[in-house]
């Protein structure tokens, strides 16, 4: 099955993991919604899980009600439960692994905000892709209140047990505020390609 058509945008594309639940820390979604506006301030489009609900709802719209280019993905069997929020560009496909793959293909960065195991799950996805010299696109923890030191602990732990090299380390970088990670996205252009898989 094709791919729905998806709307030419020539400038830089920022996808953003983050949580769908709308019961978490409210300065988390404080930080989502300025994490949209300011994507789109800096003419970037936000590419996201399409959801209208949660952290991915209050990035959207803040960056639709600032005027930039969202684009939304979402899986059929989700529109429900994450009540798709159809005023912006929303691909509505048949897997997990379609959406993944065009958020993917889509954007010439990561931004991974707080979320629960679907967000653990999306990042993971990408770095393990990183350490295979997939792709060399920013990954950039937004680390609000400590919220990713236990995975950034876990992923040390690998590199001190030798199970994963220690140029993974390179893999991502991890800041603590928007404004931050939004400096971060800007400078994709020059992130060096890294090898990682030096076996």
């Amino acid at each position: 099955m094709s791919s729905p058509a998806i709307q030419p945008f020539d400038g830089k594309s920022v996808c953003l993991f983050c949580g769908s639940s709308d019961l978490s820390d409210p300065a988390y979604t404080e930080a989502a919604r300025a994490f949209g506006e300011q994507t789109a301030r800096a003419g970037w489009r936000l590419v996201y899980g399409g959801g209208g609900v949660g952290l991915m709802g209050a990035s959207a719209r803040a960056a639709h009600e600032a005027g930039g280019r969202v684009l939304g993905v979402m899986p059929g069997f989700l529109r429900s439960r994450e009540r798709l929020f159809d005023e912006v560009e929303t691909l509505v496909v048949p897997s997990m692994h379609e959406r993944k793959t065009i958020m993917y293909d889509q954007s010439d960065a990561f931004v991974v905000a707080p979320g629960g195991v679907g967000t653990f799950e999306e990042v993971i996805e990408v770095l393990s892709w990183k350490r295979l010299d997939l792709h060399a696109k920013p990954v950039i923890f937004l680390n609000l209140k400590g919220f990713w030191d236990p995975l950034l602990a876990a992923m040390e732990h690998t590199i001190a047990e030798r199970m994963t090299p220690e140029s993974f380390r390179q893999a991502w970088v991890v800041r603590n505020t928007v404004e931050e990670a939004i400096a971060a996205m800007q400078e994709a252009d020059s992130v060096p390609g890294l090898q990682h898989d030096l076996r």
